[in-house]
């Protein structure tokens, strides 16, 4: 057993862990996915675990009483931006991943975005339209290029996202978001190779590349496209490599995140890394990124999830 694994395991039938999933956002169904997988997981190394279906309204004192650790699988709004992580808060309930503050900063691209630019970490160049503010779109063509990402300022799984090359088809896409009563967070495009680093405690787990048959990583090739590929025999260089990971771990540290965060990368022809943004509660279907990389560093989906329920535990300074 390594140091860390000794630091992190727990005697199975010692703990009741409840894992959450569910929740109101777009990515339900993904989150249940996940949070089913997380329960077996974790059943098949011995723990009892209780597995719930919640949603706003409903993290009570009666649900939490009795757990020891709640395993948040919840994805989207609610229960990335700081939402749940508040309420399990105030109920003195201890619980995996960030806190209320680094989820909301994380679940906010804008505002991510520009504790990014305070810390000097590099990201793409952006505007932010209100609903219906066209000017706005208009300026953000003008100033940034015309080769666009246009997405939501606040959700995941790449809902909403779009590429435009055309004022027609930036209109178009912040419509669809605005539609949804949201800001639209208009970005400059990168051209060049996707890279997802996923940083475990302090530690940056195997980088991972990520082609796609579109070119650009969207909402089905993530779930649905069996030609989306998966790539760690990248074959980057040494120093390029170390530059990838020495961005993720700061962007982590930089928004204040903890026990998990997966920080999505481009890596442009410059070979200059640009942070896209970073996900406080990655997916943990068998699609998801994190435990392919766990499981590249010698760590298994059921050590991983129980890595996490140790993490949490510690912090809350009570003994395994």
């Amino acid at each position: 057993m390594t140091e860390a694994e000794r630091e992190t395991s727990i005697v199975p039938g010692t703990l009741t862990i409840g894992v959450l999933m569910g929740g109101c956002s777009g990515e339900r169904k993904v989150s249940l996915e996940s949070g089913q997988a997380v329960a077996e997981a974790l059943k098949s190394l011995g723990h009892e675990v209780r597995p719930t279906d919640v949603r706003p309204g409903e993290i009570t004192r009666d649900l939490v009483g009795g757990i020891d650790v709640v395993f948040l699988a919840l994805h989207g709004r609610w229960g990335e931006d700081g939402g749940i992580q508040s309420e399990l808060e105030a109920l003195g309930a201890c619980y995996t991943f960030s806190g209320p503050e680094a989820s909301r900063l994380a679940m906010d691209k804008v505002h991510a975005k520009i504790r990014f630019a305070d810390e000097g970490i590099p990201t793409p160049a952006f505007r932010v339209a209100e609903p219906g503010d066209e000017a706005r779109l208009r300026e953000a063509f003008e100033r940034l290029g015309g080769d666009l990402v246009v997405k939501p300022v606040a959700d995941g799984s790449s809902l909403g996202v779009a590429m435009a090359e055309s004022m027609e088809a930036l209109f178009k896409g912040a419509a669809a978001i605005w539609k949804q009563g949201d800001p639209v967070l208009i970005e400059r495009r990168i051209r060049g190779h996707e890279f997802t680093v996923a940083v475990l405690g302090e530690t940056a787990l195997p980088i991972i590349e990520i082609r796609t048959p579109g070119g650009w990583y969207s909402n089905k090739d993530k779930y649905l496209s069996s030609e989306t590929r998966y790539i760690f025999e990248h074959g980057l260089p040494a120093s390029i490599e170390r530059r990838l990971v020495e961005t993720a771990v700061h962007a982590h540290r930089a928004l204040g995140c903890r026990d998990l965060s997966r920080v999505d990368i481009m890596l442009s022809p410059q070979d200059e890394p640009q942070v896209l943004e970073i996900n406080t509660i990655p997916g943990f279907t068998s699609h998801s990124l994190v435990p392919k990389a766990a499981a590249r560093a010698g760590l298994s989906f059921p050590k991983l999830c129980e890595r996490l329920v140790a993490m949490a535990r510690r912090r809350s300074r009570r003994p395994l």
